[in-house]
């Protein structure tokens, strides 16, 4: 069987670093591996529109904003396939066969849909599109025969529905679908980071963000405004890490090496949270060795942007032949899912010739 991947993210406006730590920078390593056959990454605009129905034009300006982010950050469409959802009609169809095998309160469950119920305020009004994409969900992931789904850990409900419909699919149908496998960050720090305002989740709704494509200075400033220990008032207090965002970032992109190029009176980063815990370091001094490994990590990426921006035609380009590759890729998926179903009907001259023997007089 081969080795494939299904990933992406809903164009609700640039990606930040939560994507890139909690995806994203996985993608690139696992594209760049040479262990997966085929790498599908989908603009996810379908899903986007479940709660932005009433504004279209939002959704597409922000599809080449995340196509940016994508290549920017090392995505090759040599490598891997990126396409854009609502240009895959096939993927609609295969939704709307899928949601006859779950059941509303199947989804309620669900703590992520929960979770994203209330942060859009829609317990009393709930779109049924949004209500749905779930399924949607999972009709992507099978579409392209998904072994692996790289995702952060809000997602794991998610896939974990996916593979309750494959299983109820085959067992009605026969062998058809392929069960994926969730693949999370390894890294435990990026498995959900927090908004520099510590709340739980960073989020673009919250305006608690870095993005990618951050200038030098709008990252410092976010950096600065990071939530710390609000007990470490002086640098001699003794500080907490739990809940101190610029700590959190630090385990999630620091490495060893930049903590020696940048604070070589530490000989790791544990060493540095130990002084700080004791007291007598500052949060600037933290912030500041922060704010050098995250312009580590974005500059090359805003070196490839401005690239990309100088050829939009040619990203559009990039995302129609992606596009018709996904799109050969999931028909051939939904020819099986009907031959499954058995509503193939103008593909099965065994059919026709029996109902024409049946009536035949």
């Amino acid at each position: 069987m081969e080795k494939i991947i299904l990933t992406g993210d809903r164009p609700t406006g640039k990606l930040h670093l939560g994507h890139y730590v909690g995806s994203l920078k996985r993608r690139v390593e696992l594209q760049n591996s040479g262990l997966y056959d085929k790498i599908f990454v989908m603009i996810a605009d379908a899903q986007a529109l479940t709660d932005n129905a009433d504004n279209p034009e939002k959704v597409r300006q922000n599809v080449i904003e995340v196509a940016l982010d994508y290549l920017s950050a090392g995505l090759d469409p040599e490598k891997t396939t990126i396409f854009i959802q609502s240009q895959v009609p096939e993927l609609a169809e295969l939704a709307f066969y899928y949601m006859n095998l779950v059941t509303v309160s199947r989804v309620q469950r669900n703590p992520t849909v929960k979770t994203e119920i209330k942060m859009r305020n829609f317990e009393q009004s709930i779109p049924v599109g949004f209500f749905c994409y779930p399924v949607s969900q999972a009709s992507d992931i099978t579409a392209f025969n998904a072994t692996t789904v790289p995702v952060g850990e809000d997602q794991a409900p998610m896939i974990e529905l996916t593979r309750e419909i494959v299983d109820r699919f085959n067992m009605i149908y026969g062998e058809t679908l392929v069960k994926p496998e969730i693949l999370l960050p390894d890294n435990a720090a990026c498995l959900r980071l927090p908004g520099i305002d510590g709340k739980a989740k960073m989020s673009k709704s919250l305006g608690n963000c870095i993005y990618l494509s951050d200038t030098p200075k709008q990252v410092k400033k976010g950096v600065n405004s990071m939530y710390t220990d609000p007990l470490h008032l002086n640098i001699e207090d003794p500080g907490h890490l739990e809940g101190n965002c610029p700590f959190i970032y630090l385990d999630a992109f620091c490495t060893p090496e930049q903590v020696k190029r940048y604070a070589p009176q530490y000989e790791s980063l544990d060493e540095m949270k130990a002084h700080y815990v004791r007291g007598g370091l500052g949060d600037g001094t933290v912030k500041k060795l922060l704010t050098q490994v995250l312009e580590e990590t974005l500059a090359p990426m805003r070196e490839r942007r401005a690239i990309y921006e100088q050829d939009i035609p040619g990203v559009y380009e990039i995302l129609r032949k992606g596009s018709e590759t996904a799109r050969a890729a999931a028909a051939q998926t939904l020819d099986r899912v009907r031959k499954a179903m058995k509503i193939n009907y103008f593909d099965d001259p065994a059919l026709i010739k029996e109902q024409a023997a049946r009536y035949k007089k």
